[in-house]
């Protein structure tokens, strides 16, 4: 758990996190048919806050990792290990490689993450950078293989990628802060968003 005993710290860690973004779906909605750059870059940026599926994912991560592990350098290994394999996921689906199972494993990413969160599960971080690693792959894939060919389509890549380390950077933030009062609203999260997940699954949508 995180200790920040005084409001500065918790400036120090939104300053960190923000800083952090200049390292480098069931239920999606429609890519927009414009290759148009500049739309194709906006598009992007706010196509995780369009689905509940991507950002409830992302930010269960965010404060999982803030909560379970005891420094920003440990904590930062989750949100980086789930945004480069949805780079790589991203760009193979984009390549037009057939991947299986896309949807379900995004549904299942909502009910495990959420236990998580849920649970305040401290795994051994390179277990918990695996598990991740798994579930963002899909979460790429399902971007890049609605995607149109060209190179606006890059641009929509670049775009949700900053939007994904963004909502990664608010969800530790949150759960930074949850940890100099209490975690139930955490753990509440958590709940919602596993029960969310079951849902989809169970409705096999």
């Amino acid at each position: 758990m995180f200790h920040l005993p005084t409001l500065p710290q918790h400036k120090k860690w939104a300053a960190l996190a923000l800083l952090s973004l200049a390292q480098p779906v069931l239920a999606h909605p429609g890519h927009p048919e414009h290759t148009d750059t500049l739309s194709m870059l906006a598009d992007g940026l706010l196509h995780p806050l369009t689905g509940p599926d991507h950002l409830l994912a992302m930010l269960a991560v965010g404060v999982w990792s803030a909560l379970v592990y005891p420094s920003i350098k440990r904590a930062t290994a989750l949100p980086l290990a789930f945004s480069t394999i949805l780079l790589l996921g991203a760009l193979l689906g984009m390549a037009g490689l057939s991947i299986p199972l896309v949807e379900p494993l995004i549904m299942a990413s909502l009910l495990v993450l959420g236990l998580m969160l849920a649970g305040m599960a401290k795994l051994p971080l390179p277990l918990g950078a695996a598990l991740v690693a798994v579930f963002a792959f899909f979460h790429g894939a399902a971007h890049g293989m609605e995607l149109p060919e060209g190179g606006a389509a890059f641009l929509f890549v670049l775009g949700f990628m900053v939007s994904t380390l963004l909502i990664h950077c608010i969800g530790m933030v949150a759960g930074a802060i949850l940890t100099q009062r209490h975690a139930w609203p955490a753990r509440l999260a958590g709940a919602g968003i596993a029960s969310y997940g079951a849902i989809l699954m169970l409705a096999g949508h």
